[in-house]
């Protein structure tokens, strides 16, 4: 099965990979190895904001998370020229969680787990990967995650 029909069956849709906003570009390709700069929990007019330990519960930061994760696989579409079966590997995810001094530090990990699970899911083996989730005082935007990616492709 594809990682597009995985996300169907899901039902969930791939939004288009997002331009940078700044002085960056969304993806580099060094070798069989994309470096994915990070993406945020916002697509379109869904977004997920806020900071754990001020409201925001663990469950929507993991929402917040599946946000970056469908950010992550549309850059990898784009990077992979529009096929997500080049995908090898999910190599290394690093999850930055808004949120307070006060949050839980176990719950950290657990809102990343949002992305982690996706990225299970849609990749089956080829998405279990190495990771860091830490907290941040604030991120870009006020999103709740940022989580960045390096993947390893099929040239």
């Amino acid at each position: 099965m594809t990682p597009e029909k995985k996300l169907s069956d899901l039902g969930l849709t791939l939004p288009v990979a997002a331009a940078p906003v700044a002085n960056y570009v969304s993806y580099v390709i060094s070798g069989n190895l994309v470096f994915i700069s990070g993406q945020i929990s916002k697509i379109g007019d869904n977004e997920v904001k806020g900071r754990l330990g001020d409201g925001m519960t663990v469950e929507q930061g993991q929402a917040a998370a599946q946000l970056s994760a469908l950010n992550i696989i549309a850059q990898m579409k784009a990077a992979c020229g529009g096929d997500l079966s080049r995908v090898k590997r999910i190599v290394k995810l690093g999850g930055f969680v808004q949120a307070t001094t006060d949050a839980t530090q176990a719950d950290i990990p657990k809102v990343i787990n949002g992305c982690s699970d996706l990225m299970v899911v849609v990749f089956g083996d080829a998405g279990r990967h190495a990771r860091f989730a830490v907290s941040a005082p604030s991120l870009p935007l006020d999103v709740a995650v940022e989580i960045d990616a390096v993947v390893e492709i099929s040239t």
